[in-house]
C-alpha cells in the first residue's frame, strides 16, 4: 500500500487537507504533530513543518524515515517573480534551487555546494499526473521554477539578483530544502504552491491577504493529485 505525505509549511496550508480528511490520527514526534489518515484506501501523513529550510528539511525527512511515506505531495503559498503571475495562479516546481546558499567566494555559482546541485529536478510522473488534474479541474498552471530561502522577499533588488542567477518563477521558505531530501532518498516528490504575493513592496499585506484563500486552491489540487496516485 502506497503511502503519501502532504506537507505545507503553515497550518493555514494543510487545515482545507485535514477538513477533507474528516478523521485523522494525531502523533507528536520531534517537536512537530503528524497527522495519519486513510483516504480511498491509502495511508496519508500531513503535517505543516513551521516556516523555513531547517524546519521543512526535518519534517520531510521525519515523514519519510519515521513514518515511511514513499511519495511527497506540497501544497502552500508562494511569491511571484513571474509577471504572468497572479495572486491566486498556480505554479508547479519543475526544478528547485536555494537562492540564498553563496558560496561565490570560493568560485562556485549561486545556490551551489560541492557534492550537491544547483537545481534539484521534480519527479517526472508526477508533473505529468499534475497536468491531468490541470485540465479536470479547468484551471492555468505554469510550470516553472520555484527558488527557496529564509527570506521573506519584498525588495526589487533582491528579485532581481534572484532571477539573475536562477531564472526564478515564485519565490518561496521550503521547497528547494525538500527536494533535496526527497531527492537524497529516492522518494518522488511534488511541489505545488498558489500565488499570495508578488514579492515587492505590497508582498506583506497581499500575503496577509490572500494567503488563507491561496492555500485552499492549491489544497484542492493536491487532494486531486491524491485521487490520480490512488487511480494508477
Amino acid at each position: 500500500m502506497k503511502k503519501i505525505a502532504i506537507m505545507g509549511a503553515m497550518p493555514e496550508e494543510v487545515a482545507p487537507i485535514l477538513q477533507k480528511l474528516g478523521e485523522y490520527k494525531t502523533t507528536e514526534y520531534a517537536g512537530n504533530k503528524y497527522y495519519e489518515a486513510t483516504y480511498k484506501g491509502v495511508e496519508l501523513v500531513v503535517a505543516y513543518s513551521k516556516i523555513g529550510k531547517v524546519f521543512s528539511t526535518l519534517t520531510a525527512t521525519t515523514m519519510i524515515e519515521h513514518f515511511s511515506c514513499d511519495t511527497l505531495l506540497f501544497s502552500g503559498v508562494a511569491g511571484a517573480i513571474n509577471p504572468n503571475l497572479k495572486i491566486g495562479d498556480l505554479i508547479v516546481a519543475t526544478k528547485l534551487s536555494q537562492h540564498d546558499l553563496d558560496i561565490t567566494a570560493f568560485g562556485h555559482p549561486m545556490g551551489y555546494v560541492p557534492e550537491g546541485s544547483v537545481f534539484v529536478k521534480s519527479d517526472k510522473e508526477l508533473l505529468a499526473l499534475s497536468k491531468e488534474v490541470a485540465r479536470e479541474l479547468e484551471k492555468n498552471v505554469i510550470e516553472g521554477i520555484i527558488a527557496t530561502g529564509d527570506q521573506f522577499i519584498h525588495d526589487e533588488k533582491i528579485k532581481e539578483n534572484i532571477v539573475k542567477h536562477f531564472n526564478a518563477d515564485a519565490l518561496e521558505m521550503e521547497g528547494g530544502s525538500v527536494a533535496v531530501v526527497c531527492n537524497a532518498l529516492g522518494v518522488p516528490f511534488f511541489i505545488l504552491r498558489a500565488i499570495s504575493d508578488t514579492a515587492d513592496t505590497d508582498a506583506s499585506f497581499s500575503f496577509d491577504e490572500f494567503m488563507e484563500s491561496s492555500a485552499i486552491i492549491s489544497a484542492e489540487f493536491i487532494m486531486k493529485m491524491v485521487d490520480k496516485i490512488i487511480e494508477q
